[in-house]
């Protein structure tokens, strides 16, 4: 694989980022970012950018401008240091990005799925990266959904104004602020929670598999059961309330489904806009951990009729709490 490493400076005796890359055998043309435009011609080969940014954040977004401009069409992986997670944005129009210290084998695989990703998405998409043309179809995105130009109806992300605002019917999450809202009401959401609602959000009326949901939002080096899922989504449907609890459909013996629109979904509008147990913190994301407190479900909501019905086999077992307590890590 031909891999450009973007640096600040071009000089040979500076360190490779991440670190593993230099065990695994690649072929890696080293460019200061000064150098880009004028070597651009050379470059059009490249299976993949390695845009280092671990000393100056700003070079992540300087770096795929940069890219934009010598057209050079290779997708882009930023290395962060631990401390530049939190500045990470879907604004910076790259691809995916990997930590200073991640091993042989995660950069491996990120650089293979980056570049893979880039060539099937290659004969649907016209080339558009900064120069000029449109896109046919849905560009990837950092969070594992897809990009669309409407800000409007189900399961649209982003918008002209707002890229990081996803609508679901009466739901709206800010990606930005870690922020949720159903109707006027503000949803107190854990981290996990949060990126399970938005991931039922992002593909509405699609059925998934308790694996598939695990593998989506919990990442493949998550080594628990997927009863953890199960549990996650009756906390979520517990804090969307009665009125739109039955958004999330659980599908028997397969997985769930995210329908908004739904009759049973809507309820009532103005217990969507102003239901009482409205958080106190304006929707953000919670910072106390799960296993701080107990799981707050309805005592009714534990075998609920819907449940009864659609999916008898998740009551077999007692409700069990998530195989570990680093999943639901606080933003």
């Amino acid at each position: 694989m031909r891999i450009l490493h973007i640096c600040p400076t071009a000089r040979i005796e500076s360190p490779l980022a991440p670190d593993s890359l230099q065990y695994l055998g690649h072929q890696i043309e080293r460019l200061g970012l000064e150098q880009l435009n004028s070597a651009a011609s050379d470059l059009s080969a490249a299976d993949v950018i390695v845009a280092d940014a671990c000393l100056d954040l700003s070079l992540a977004p300087a770096i795929a401008e940069a890219v934009a401009r010598a057209r050079i069409s290779a997708p882009i992986l930023v290395v962060l240091s631990e401390g530049g997670l939190a500045t990470a944005s879907a604004k910076w129009n790259v691809s995916d990005i990997v930590l200073t210290t991640a091993g042989p084998a995660e950069v491996e695989a990120r650089l293979r799925l980056a570049r893979d990703h880039h060539l099937s998405t290659a004969s649907y998409d016209t080339p558009s990266r900064g120069g000029g043309g449109t896109s046919t179809a849905s560009a990837p995105s950092m969070s594992g959904g897809s990009r669309t130009e409407s800000a409007y109806g189900n399961g649209s992300w982003g918008s002209e104004s707002d890229p990081m605002i996803v609508v679901s019917g009466a739901l709206r999450i800010d990606e930005t602020a870690f922020t949720a809202h159903l109707g006027k009401r503000s949803l107190d959401l854990t981290y996990r929670e949060f990126a399970l609602l938005k991931f039922f959000a992002m593909h509405p009326e699609r059925v998934f598999t308790r694996d598939e949901i695990l593998l989506e939002v919990w990442g493949d080096d998550y080594y628990g059961g997927t009863r953890t899922v199960d549990v996650h989504v009756r906390r979520v449907r517990a804090k969307l309330g009665k009125d739109f609890e039955n958004a999330i459909h659980t599908v028997r013996y397969v997985g769930y489904r995210f329908s908004p629109d739904s009759a049973a979904a809507r309820g009532d509008s103005a217990n969507v806009h102003d239901d009482p147990a409205a958080a106190h913190n304006g929707g953000a994301v919670s910072n106390t951990d799960d296993k701080s407190e107990p799981d707050k479900v309805p005592e009714n909501d534990k075998m609920s009729a819907h449940d009864k019905v659609s999916a008898p086999d998740e009551e077999s077992a007692p409700e069990a709490q998530p195989e570990s307590n680093e999943e639901d890590v606080k933003v």
